[in-house]
């Protein structure tokens, strides 16, 4: 797979990313990635003209001056199964030295909360529009969907990962605009997963999101419960996201310089927030801890790993637990990507460990002085030997496979015009219409130089193999050559997802069980740039 420019700075987003960090799949387009500089890709990886204001830059910044915040956790009262959480304009101090910043976000904080909900038990939730009537960030009116005539404001909520029937999905038309609200039921018929919540409204969630419009859903389960893995203050959320800000603090979207079309294809931004703060630190217990890990970043990858390579266990991704751990270095998320993480501080009582993303520290871990705590000792929480039971869906089940390309079009002088999926715009036929209760394969072309997290709504899925291919021969010929074996899942690849990497230069095959309800979802990809422009499809689940 050859490296190019765009992914190179696409995956290198993450500061100095090691190949060590990437999939076996793609570490071969990374061999020379640790030469460069953590200020490198962010000079080059913006397709855009110098802003005439003056830029922070995060790096300038004293690092781990502020404590990791936590965000407040909600969950239905008491013999209630309802919801009500307003999306408000919030002012919040990403930094000691950085004046307060205006965001976007549900609920009365910078971080959204998290809900918890319990699998089984339905949940109603009535999603309040308080946003201003105005937005803060350069909307392209160009966009399908995004036309002048409209409501500047719009939102619409959609839980990523969560088995829904269609009105409650969020899906991107369903959008409303400041001043109204719109009930949503959830039936919670699903495992215990790692989900979250964003906006979803057509053409301006890549601005929505920017402006802070996400926060995590989890669900639980009795089979969880009985793993007794870290719970309560030894349960700790940890999102991950990128942004640009002015000299005083305001939040910075990028534009191509084009008035009539400022649309940028993906952009990788200076500062790397955890839980709202750039380089915060957390001091924990010398025992074990459970970090439900979430990659908000409109186009971002982050390559995660412990200071000196100190292992960890993934248990989980994004449709819940794995069949058994993965001992790991490192872990590569790309935007939408779930990891549920065990790190076991016991050994390292007094010392400090930072967060790495490539080679680039973005969060501190003081560790307390003292012994284990007693916890840690009685094993009470450990890491299981077993999790959860993940039986793999047979090929043979499969009634249908369908090919799907990753396509991008180019100006005369080679910068990206739109992204298409299957050579169609979101606007065309339906061409997806699968039967409820049926089984597919879906194989995903990749045309581009990007790795696209593709996202499926209402499903879960696994993954089957992905396999290099010659990309001229199907462009101009139509004639699939495979140019070696299939590569099979990594470890922490085995278990039921609802994003997946497609690296360029590959075919990465799915397997989808498309049970639940019929009605009419979407698929895109999640590099949030693409799929406004225009790298999303519906697809019809037929009854």
């Amino acid at each position: 797979m050859p490296l190019t420019r765009r992914s190179f700075l696409q995956q290198a987003s993450a500061f100095s990313l090691l190949p060590a960090a990437l999939p076996a799949s793609a570490q071969q387009t990374m061999t020379m990635m640790h030469d460069h500089g953590p200020m490198s890709q962010t000079a080059s990886a913006n397709p855009t003209q110098q802003p005439p204001v003056p830029m922070l830059h995060s790096l300038e910044l004293t690092p781990f001056v502020d404590p990791l915040q936590l965000p407040e956790r909600i969950q239905p009262a008491h013999h209630s199964h309802k919801l009500r959480i307003a999306m408000r304009e919030v002012h919040a101090k990403v930094h000691r030295d950085v004046p307060a910043t205006r965001f976007w976000s549900y609920g009365d904080g910078v971080l959204a909360p998290v809900i918890e909900a319990r699998a089984n038990q339905p949940l109603e939730i009535e999603w309040v529009n308080e946003l201003p009537a105005h937005h803060f960030l350069p909307i392209d009116f160009s966009l399908h969907g995004c036309g002048k005539e409209l409501p500047e404001v719009r939102a619409v909520v959609h839980v990523h990962g969560a088995r829904v029937p269609t009105k409650d999905d969020g899906y991107p038309t369903d959008w409303y605009a400041p001043g109204s609200s719109r009930t949503c039921h959830y039936p919670m018929k699903q495992d215990s997963a790692t989900l979250w919540y964003h906006d979803h409204a057509m053409g301006l969630n890549r601005l929505n999101m920017y402006a802070g419009l996400f926060g995590l859903f989890l669900v639980r389960d009795e089979a969880e419960d009985n793993l007794n893995l870290p719970s309560g203050k030894y349960e700790v959320p940890l999102l991950l996201y990128d942004r640009d800000f002015t000299t005083d603090g305001q939040l910075f979207y990028p534009t191509s310089g084009d008035p009539e079309h400022p649309w940028v294809p993906e952009f990788y931004a200076d500062g790397i927030l955890v839980n709202g703060k750039i380089r915060p630190f957390f001091e924990v217990e010398p025992r074990l801890y459970r970090f439900r890990v979430l990659n908000g970043a409109n186009s971002r990858f982050f390559s995660l790993s412990l200071s000196h390579q100190k292992p960890f266990h993934q248990i989980g991704s994004d449709q819940g637990l794995l069949p058994s751990a993965v001992q790991l270095t490192s872990v590569l998320l790309a935007p939408a990507e779930r990891a549920d993480l065990l790190i076991d501080f016991s050994q390292l009582a007094g010392q400090n460990v930072h967060l790495v993303n490539g080679a680039f520290e973005i969060l501190q871990f003081r560790v307390a002085s003292g012994a284990v705590a007693s916890s840690a000792r009685n094993g009470k929480s450990s890491i299981p030997a077993t999790l959860r039971p993940v039986p793999r869906i047979p090929e043979s089940d499969a009634t249908v496979t369908r090919t799907i390309t990753l396509n991008e079009y180019q100006d005369k002088i080679g910068n990206p015009m739109v992204m298409l999926l299957n050579r169609k715009r979101w606007h065309d036929p339906v061409t997806e219409q699968p039967r409820l209760n049926s089984t597919e394969i879906w194989e995903f072309v990749n045309l581009t130089e990007d790795v696209h997290p593709m996202h499926l709504h209402l499903v879960r899925f696994q993954l089957l193999d992905r396999r290099t291919f010659d990309v001229f021969a199907y462009q101009m010929r139509k004639q699939l050559r495979f140019l070696a074996p299939a590569i099979p899942p990594e470890s922490n690849e085995l278990g039921w997802k609802d994003t997946i990497q497609c690296p360029p230069g590959l075919i990465t095959r799915i397997i989808v069980h498309f049970d639940g309800y019929a009605g009419k979802y979407l698929y895109h990809c999640h590099i949030l740039e693409h799929e406004s422009n225009d790298m999303m499809r519906p697809f019809e689940v037929v009854a």
